[in-house]
């Protein structure tokens, strides 16, 4: 299975997933999965609902980790009838106003996670996005900042505010060591050769929302369906506008309706 997913390219992350759902599936019957066929998957398939209590979501990844060690590794049938795909509720999320985000960076510990949750709130990168920024990402003369190997490892960019700029070159002065490659380089005094981990930004905003006294403010943050686009843009109809040719899109109909990303008034800018 591992040499089938490293042929198609897979990521690293999808490749461990993957290899995990197959491993708890044949730990689950305590067989190997070989010997297993779809009476086993549907017995497994609900148990993750009823005792596990996962979402639909995650049980989709899981048959998705089942189907792919059938098909191309077994080279058996999957009959999308017998294993169907659970139905997934759309829940638009909660975002937070312009005085809880201030609230939240505010009461940020240190001036490095500051500019962690300065930098997720200004520009919508995903979590794992800003993890692997570069210093050489950040355009000021362009004005954007450069997200290489998003989501489905592909490139784009995003705009870059004043005030966040002012803010990344006050915390470059700051670091002890310049790594020269890392905007966010990791270990206990962020002088490390490898950037931070994504436990970092998580672990930021859980500490500020406690400090805020807002618990739920960071279960409210989704890393990866919100874009933050300068308040001065309105909502354009079909025209292109410059907040889509900065993210990357045609026209800004085609960035919210084909990939759902909810417009909001960012506070940093």
């Amino acid at each position: 299975m591992l040499e089938e997913l490293h042929r198609r390219h897979y990521s690293e992350a999808t490749t461990r997933y993957y290899i995990r759902a197959v491993e708890r599936f044949a730990q689950h019957f305590h067989c190997s999965p070989d010997r297993l066929g779809p009476r086993h998957i549907r017995e497994y398939q609900a148990q993750l609902f009823t005792v596990q209590k996962l979402s639909p979501g995650t049980v989709t990844n899981h048959l998705c980790a089942l189907r792919f060690f059938y098909i191309q590794t077994l080279k058996k049938p999957w009959s999308i009838a017998d294993t169907p795909y659970p139905k997934k509720r759309h829940r638009l999320p909660t975002i937070l106003s312009q005085e809880e985000v201030w609230q939240l960076i505010d009461a940020a510990p240190t001036a490095f996670y500051r500019t962690v949750l300065m930098t997720l709130y200004a520009t919508g990168v995903r979590n794992a996005e800003l993890t692997r920024l570069k210093v050489s990402d950040v355009d000021s003369q362009r004005m954007v900042v450069h997200v290489q190997g998003g989501k489905g490892r592909q490139d784009h960019d995003v705009m870059l505010s004043p005030i966040l700029l002012d803010e990344l070159r006050a915390h470059w002065r700051r670091l002890r060591r310049k790594s020269g490659v890392w905007l966010f380089p990791g270990n206990r005094w962020h002088s490390g050769d490898q950037p931070i981990d994504t436990k970092t930004p998580r672990l930021a905003c859980q500490y500020s929302a406690r400090q805020a006294g807002s618990d739920d403010a960071y279960g409210r943050r989704h890393f990866g369906k919100i874009r933050f686009v300068d308040g001065i843009i309105q909502m354009c109809v079909d025209q292109s506008c410059y907040a889509c040719q900065q993210t990357g899109y045609n026209t800004q109909g085609e960035c919210f309706f084909k990939h759902g990303y909810v417009f909001v008034w960012s506070p940093i800018w």
